[in-house]
């Protein structure tokens, strides 16, 4: 951790870097909260949680400003946890490691969990450091956000004291953020039909890895490799002239990151594993000049396995690798009131196997309702022809854009004032909490800003290093100068 301690702003950067070395992935926040609540006990402030888990932290005005509108920072504890395959780490008990790679800070390996980390250090510095000024100020620290915003949904009205609520889980510096996405978690499931293994057949691991992976919203636009997709693709196109059977599909690990990895288990008759072999080359040949700007490290490996499996049946098969490449994935319609901006959109997260059922996950993404009722509509029908079971659960609203936000308008000019430019007021295409925070506290002012981040829920995530300076100088200021209560 000693290399963080290089950098400024202080203390934000020391923060963040034992942010790094208390395990906190989604569900598994609770030695971070501990650590959070000592720690604020420590330093004198006012500290109490609500009944879903949620931390918040109370800090007296600066004097002076006492007659400030009050403010309340707020981040969430949990961090998407994804490694690279070659990694050995548990997230649940290991510290992530964060090390300095030129002008960025990125991890060994795995999610440095800058998102939300860099926000959560943030919010704690202006606690800690004296020297910012502010008028009443609050922290909110949510559980849970990744796989459900469970302290999103589960914050009660009157709790908070604050008029303005400004969230840092925005990733990009110079945008200030005022809407998001809804979303909502579609989930198929398949009850499987196995027979055994046609004698005289081969069984081979085909893995598709190398894929970069990264946020199925903030990244759905690049159009970066999904291996359930492009797995499902080959069975879909060879499976009949192979004469292939399909053991196992296994593929992606959290359904808001983009699947970088994925593997299946087939079987083919032994007349069948040359054409194979040539099959998996010239498929690999195909995506790597297809992808070769977005994935240029992809590979797909062919090995000869042993397994007790049974294969599904033919029919159960057909309907499954069907409907797998079927679903629709990826972007669905870009927005026509935010320029640039992807309306609606849908992610193929996860595909998992047992020896009796199998399931898929989807998240689904929408500035409207309307748009996440499409997609879902469309992962409905092709459900009913897979004559596979499904659900449509965990949704929740988008975060309305208001162009006349008061605190939105202040965060502008101070960024102007400050590096003498104009920042991008935008709307995100992902999930904020700030959509669910409008139900218990709708009259409250929202705005978003953070540094900026580089794939974030993949190894390959990575913070700017100047623009975490940047972001500070935003925040300090914008809280200096929040108006007088009326």
């Amino acid at each position: 951790m000693s290399e963080l301690a290089k950098l400024s702003p202080q203390p934000l950067w020391d923060i963040f870097a034992k942010i790094c070395s208390i395990p906190h992935p989604s569900h598994h926040e609770e030695a971070l909260a501990t650590h959070i609540i000592e720690w604020s006990k420590q330093k004198g402030f006012h500290v109490e949680r609500d009944q879903v888990g949620n931390i918040l932290i109370r800090k007296a005005a600066t004097k002076g400003y006492e007659d400030r509108k009050a403010v309340v920072l707020q981040a969430h504890l949990d961090m998407v946890p994804q490694k690279n395959n070659d990694t050995v780490h548990d997230f649940t008990k290991d510290p992530i490691r964060p090390y300095i790679n030129g002008e960025w800070v990125t991890a060994e390996g795995t999610t440095l969990g800058a998102d939300n980390g860099v926000g959560m250090a943030s919010a704690l510095a202006v606690l800690a450091d004296d020297s910012v000024e502010h008028g009443p100020l609050e922290v909110l620290l949510t559980m849970t956000e990744e796989t459900g915003m469970d302290g999103a949904f589960g914050l009660q009205a009157g709790w908070l004291q604050a008029d303005i609520l400004i969230n840092t889980d925005s990733e990009e510096e110079g945008e200030i953020y005022m809407g998001c996405a809804g979303g909502v978690d579609f989930t198929v499931t398949f009850d499987l039909a196995r027979e055994a293994i046609p004698q005289g057949y081969k069984t081979f691991t085909m893995t598709l890895k190398g894929l970069k992976g990264g946020h199925s919203g903030g990244d759905v636009h690049l159009g970066l490799g999904n291996a359930n997709k492009l797995l499902a693709r080959f069975l879909a196109g060879h499976q009949e002239d192979l004469g292939l059977k399909l053991l196992e599909f296994t593929g992606g690990t959290v359904r808001n990151a983009i699947p970088r990895e994925g593997h299946v288990i087939i079987a083919v008759p032994a007349d069948k594993v040359t054409e194979l072999t040539a099959l998996r080359a010239r498929y690999e040949g195909i995506l790597k000049n297809e992808l070769a700007v977005v994935e240029p490290n992809l590979v797909l490996l062919l090995e000869e396995t042993q397994t007790k499996l049974q294969a599904l049946t033919e029919d159960c098969q057909k309907r499954f690798v069907f409907f797998l490449n079927a679903a629709p994935n990826g972007v669905i319609r870009m927005s026509d009131v935010a320029k640039g901006v992807v309306e609606t959109s849908l992610n193929e997260g996860v595909v998992t196997m047992t020896d009796k059922q199998a399931e898929v996950i989807f998240l689904v993404r929408s500035l409207i309702d309307s748009g996440k009722n499409y997609v879902v509509n469309m992962l409905t029908s092709i459900s009913k022809l897979a004559q596979a079971k499904y659900k449509a659960e965990g949704s929740y609203p988008g975060w309305q854009p208001d162009a006349d936000s008061p605190v939105m308008h202040l965060v502008s000019e101070t960024y102007q004032k400050l590096f003498g430019k104009t920042p991008n007021v935008m709307v995100i295409h992902a999930g904020l909490e700030c959509g669910l925070f409008k139900k218990p506290y709708p009259d409250m002012d929202m705005v978003s800003i953070g540094p900026t981040i580089r794939g974030a829920h993949s190894p390959d995530e990575r913070v700017h290093i100047a623009s975490v300076g940047e972001y500070w100088k935003l925040l300090t200021a914008v809280l200096k100068a929040i108006p007088v209560k009326n």
